[in-house]
């Protein structure tokens, strides 16, 4: 259906694009040590021969060098970072072929796909549980970058692309080593993930499973390699784990981790970092435990009280981290939780101030120079009391009270959780 795609690839215009896209996203050499910033150089003095071998079919990838990276939910996630010229040509690949593929996937597809959102994702699966389907099948597909079988990817790849110049490259791609502490490992199964072409890959084999549950009439939502299905019951819930995993282990040759799935409610199972509270006509969103934990922990980590740097610096560093935060989550109509963290964030500042200062003397000085009582002063700064105890005190409330620290650059959640809940 998709032939002579290749010269669509290499054309000038969209390799142009690739090359200013690759080089916003930044990122870490590869096996060949280039930087981003080396590649334009690189390009100058190579372009026309490296058209000329991708147009031949004589191209042959780098292998990806191996880096891990710590998962949310704990343990390391396997990125294999393929060269900057390889970032190149997926990324070129990627323009081409997502005319083509993103068109026919599923409506209930949201990841990685242009004009969807981790956001339109969760409101479906809120509409949903408000239309009475108050139970989940929670899925969680076990490695999955790791675990894509190639036969039956470039299978489906070859029923939409004929140009076999691509069909081989991609498949280097796909089998392309990983180098790991100076030696190169083959690859026989999975994508590696940390190119710019896996997201595209995972969703066009993926795609098969949306079509099958939208055969057999499921209500879902698929997030890359999260998925729920939706039903109206505990038993209707396991008959569909049951059918859907059979599927995906014996069609796609995808293994679903047993311990991590499972049915419930929605509002004991978590989405994209949200739940989905209510039932029919009345659900909501809310925060997930773990997610408001992993704020906990991230907070912790920038005003660790031994840092050593200025009260200002760590609130320009939680500033830009809650901006993030406050912006995903503002979804879920909570605002008690923003009012609660900007509580907590306000006592673990003042906790960290009080480590800054030290001394007993120097605390002392503090507080009276912020216009506490003397005696409250000195019984605060020599007394036996922990800094979180201290943090709570009356003299540290008014010393560094709510508008002094957002004269200093404290930027409350609740504030912008408001705002964005109104704009």
């Amino acid at each position: 259906m998709a032939g002579g795609l290749m010269e669509a690839i290499v054309a000038a215009d969209n390799m142009r694009l690739a090359m200013e896209r690759v080089r916003a996203n930044k990122g870490s050499p590869g096996v060949d040590g280039m930087s981003v910033e080396e590649m334009p150089a690189y390009l100058r003095a190579e372009w026309r021969h490296l058209v000329e071998r991708l147009l031949s079919g004589g191209y042959e990838p780098e292998p990806v060098r191996r880096a891990m990276i710590p998962k949310r939910s704990g343990g390391k996630r396997e990125l294999g970072i393929p060269t900057v010229v390889d970032r190149l040509i997926q990324q070129a690949i990627l323009q081409v072929l997502t005319p083509i593929y993103d068109p026919t996937f599923s409506p209930y597809s949201y990841g990685f796909r242009p004009g969807k959102s981790a956001h339109q994702a969760i409101e479906k699966a809120r509409q949903h549980v408000a239309e009475g389907k108050e139970w989940v099948v929670d899925l969680d597909l076990e490695k999955f970058f790791d675990r894509v079988n190639h036969d039956m990817l470039m299978g489906e790849l070859a029923k939409r692309v004929t140009d076999k110049r691509l069909l081989r490259l991609i498949r280097w791609y796909l089998e392309a080593g990983i180098l790991s502490e100076g030696v190169v490992h083959e690859r026989e199964e999975g994508t590696p993930q940390g190119g710019p072409l896996s997201p595209l890959l995972a969703n066009i084999l993926l795609d098969r499973f949306d079509r099958e549950l939208e055969r057999r009439g499921h209500s879902f939502c698929r997030y890359a390699d999260d998925c729920n299905i939706y039903v109206r019951s505990q038993r209707a819930g396991e008959r569909v784990m049951a059918s859907v995993t059979r599927y995906l282990e014996k069609k796609l040759k995808l293994k679903v981790n047993r311990s991590k799935s499972g049915v419930d409610r929605a509002a004991r199972r978590k989405f994209l970092g949200l739940r989905v509270i209510g039932g029919e006509g009345k659900a909501r969103l809310s925060i997930a435990p773990e997610s408001r934990t992993r704020l906990k922990q991230e907070v912790r980590r920038i005003s660790k009280r031994n840092r050593g740097v200025a009260l200002q610096v760590v609130l320009a560093e939680l500033g830009r981290y809650t901006d993030g935060w406050v912006g995903y989550f503002h979804v879920a109509k909570t605002p008690s939780v923003f009012q609660d963290f900007d509580q907590w964030l306000r006592r673990r500042l003042r906790c960290y101030q009080w480590k800054q200062w030290k001394w007993p003397r120097t605390r002392a000085k503090a507080l009276l120079e912020a216009k506490i009582g003397r005696y409250l002063s000195w019984g605060t700064a020599y007394g036996n009391h922990g800094p979180w105890c201290v943090a709570g005190s009356p003299a540290m409330c008014q010393a560094l009270s709510n508008a002094a620290l957002e004269r200093l650059g404290f930027r409350s959640l609740l504030k912008r959780y408001q705002a964005l809940a109104t704009s």
